[in-house]
């Protein structure tokens, strides 16, 4: 099947690429980017799109997301929640292990993919279980877990205390050449309910969460992964000071990337409000000085992706009082209107806003074939109206969360079409499952 998207605003953010044209597509991959409305020479369409007043990317990565719920009891749950991140862009999720049960044996592993791909919109990306049961005190058999399918090895929110069984974990993973992602939290530091440590905690009486809780955990992390060897991902920073840690590592060539979620780089500890549990984080909403430094790491390379860190937390748990709900917030179907409004508060361009979400997400999965619009490329894409806005309420949910604090926002930027394997496959408007 040929086919020629027309008038678009192409923008490929490997090349810095924002051009009017048009883009030709054989075989599910891209074959050229034309000027408009022309299609390449010898090239005949068996149909044609036009997407004036559409941007046409790359579908979105999201490198970090949990699957809560029943997902194995009921693949409708499942469904749900691919649907909502097919609503937002996203064709490729990478998911943590802490799943009920966790991912710690190939089945498991096997049966999420399965299901996934009867449901064909979104790609998951598992991470496999670094221990048994999450627990800290036996190995997980990775090799296995690899060839089922998990792309690296992780805890997910789950801590490992033990610095000596980390250490043989990531001796272990470096001896296959696996990759190692943690969240970097010090669980002894880590209040359950509490916040940044700063003028809010102190205002609200809440347990504060102080920036040393991160840094301890990153410097004890990388230094682990430098003695291992190991490839060492870094999930969802938070503050400057960690930042400092990241960047010297890299100076230092160890082989250490990072990632920081779409809230952190959007919101500070100032928007918790009157304790709104729907603001109650994994990390914490940290200061603003934090939060600008994050979005320059992002801007200069330091952090390599953004990522919704979604997780979805029932009505019922977040009915508490702040310091006693789930912490956790649904961002799969905000990431891209919320990407773009950081942008916009950079002053990025659109090639520059989506990097972190498309070719830098597939580089760090290792698929140079995604994340960008180039001959060759396989033809996942989005379009979507940049300009467009729309509410976030029960009338244009998808999936089944609803625990964040975009909630009755007004939001701008919504996708139009998700197109997998050059394809343009419907997005899913059908009632969520809670």
């Amino acid at each position: 099947m040929k086919r020629l998207i027309t008038h678009a605003r192409i923008i490929d953010p490997a090349t810095d690429t924002d051009v009017v044209g048009s883009l030709a597509i054989a075989n599910d991959r891209i074959v050229a980017i034309t000027p408009e409305p022309y299609a390449p020479i010898g090239f005949t369409a068996d149909h044609i799109h036009d997407a004036r007043g559409l941007v046409v990317a790359p579908a979105l990565i999201d490198t970090y997301a949990r699957l809560t719920g029943p997902v194995f009891e009921r693949p409708e749950r499942l469904n749900a929640e691919l649907a909502g991140a097919a609503a937002s862009g996203i064709a490729h999720l990478v998911v943590a292990p802490d799943t009920t049960p966790p991912l710690d044996e190939p089945g498991l592993v096997e049966t999420l993919l399965t299901r996934a791909e009867r449901y064909g919109q979104v790609d998951l990306w598992p991470l496999g279980a670094l221990t048994v049961g999450l627990t800290g005190k036996q190995l997980a058999e990775m090799a296995r877990l690899s060839a089922a399918g998990c792309i690296a090895f992780s805890q997910g929110d789950t801590p490992l205390r033990d610095s000596l069984a980390l250490l043989r974990a990531m001796q272990y993973a470096a001896s296959f050449d696996y990759a190692v992602w943690l969240t970097v939290s010090d669980p002894d530091l880590t209040p359950l309910g509490g916040i940044h440590d700063g003028i809010v905690a102190a205002r609200l009486g809440l347990p504060p969460i102080p920036v040393a809780a991160e840094t301890i955990a990153v410097a004890r992390a990388i230094e682990l992964a430098a003695e291992a060897g190991v490839r060492l991902h870094l999930l969802n920073l938070s503050s400057a000071r960690a930042i400092t840690h990241l960047a010297r590592a890299k100076s230092e060539g160890l082989p250490v990337t990072a990632s920081v979620a779409i809230l952190n780089l959007t919101m500070t500890e100032h928007d918790i409000g009157e304790f709104d549990p729907n603001v109650h984080t994994q990390p914490p909403l940290r200061s603003v000085q934090d939060r600008e430094a994050l979005a320059q790491a992002v801007v200069d390379g330091v952090i390599d992706v953004v990522v919704s860190n979604h997780k979805t937390v029932g009505r019922d748990a977040k009915a508490y009082p702040f310091s006693e709900s789930a912490p956790g917030v649904a961002g799969v179907e905000t990431l891209l209107p919320l990407l773009l409004r950081w942008g916009e508060m950079q002053g990025l361009t659109l090639p520059q806003t989506l990097a972190p979400v498309t070719v830098r997400a597939a580089d760090l999965i290792g698929r140079r074939d995604l994340g960008r619009i180039a001959p060759g490329a396989i033809a996942d894409l989005i379009l979507f109206d940049p300009n467009c806005t729309w509410k976030f309420d029960e009338g244009t949910v998808v999936g089944p969360g609803r625990n964040t604090p975009c909630w009755g926002q007004t939001l701008t930027g919504r996708v139009v079409e998700l197109w997998r394997n050059g394809t343009p496959r419907p997005l899913s408007l059908s009632s969520p499952v809670l």
